[in-house]
């Protein structure tokens, strides 16, 4: 019997747009070690549950976040830096997530796809190529595109926008509840990732 791959898009779309993160990059395990590190070395508390919660904000919003929910005096830039350089020092522990890149291989130049992401395009760029598929998209957004971010429709409609489809013609893929809500804003229609995978826990302090 067939294995069924829970992602396959349930109709016909003229362009596809990833998120990275979560989506495309079983990254976000990775990531909280590096906001573990970075944050505990400012002595900020960034618990595990209200990472995920935080899913595609851009990260020097997220530091001035919790830096002034925290009463902490931070340079949000110089920090955002530091916890980049922590994820890239991880970055060996990087997994594809198999049914979403699956996706991405079937309909590579058949239409057009995006990545639209709340991160920065240096980092995104490093996790595709990681992941074997830097090349496969017609245009990459990040975090320096756009003003505004998730859940603000901004990312994906500038993705749509450079690819020549209007924006219900578009099928996104996303893992958080901020870029699901990008995607409804934008009149796109969504799967949510977390619907077929779980994003595995990496121990962290001998958790």
């Amino acid at each position: 019997m067939p294995i069924v791959n829970l992602a396959w898009p349930k109709k016909e779309y003229r362009a596809i747009i990833f998120d990275c993160d979560g989506t495309l990059t079983d990254s976000m395990p990775v990531h909280y070690v590096a906001w573990h590190r970075t944050m505990t070395s400012y002595g900020i508390r960034f618990p595990e549950e209200r990472f995920y919660a935080l899913g595609g904000m851009p990260t020097n919003k997220i530091i001035d976040l919790l830096a002034s929910e925290q009463s902490v005096t931070i340079d949000a830039k110089k920090a955002a830096h530091e916890k980049e350089i922590a994820f890239v020092q991880q970055m060996h522990l990087l997994e594809p997530i198999d049914p979403v890149v699956e996706v991405a291989k079937c309909f590579r130049g058949k239409i057009p796809m995006a990545v639209a992401s709340g991160g920065f395009r240096e980092i995104i760029l490093q996790q595709l190529v990681q992941i074997g598929c830097h090349d496969w998209f017609d245009t990459i957004v990040a975090s320096e595109d756009t003003v505004l971010h998730k859940p603000h429709p901004d990312v994906f409609l500038e993705a749509a926008r450079r690819m020549g489809i209007r924006a219900e013609e578009c099928l996104v893929y996303e893992d958080s509840d901020l870029g699901l809500q990008a995607a409804q804003a934008a009149s796109m229609d969504s799967i949510d990732v977390r619907t077929f995978y779980q994003p595995r826990r990496i121990p962290i302090d001998g958790r």
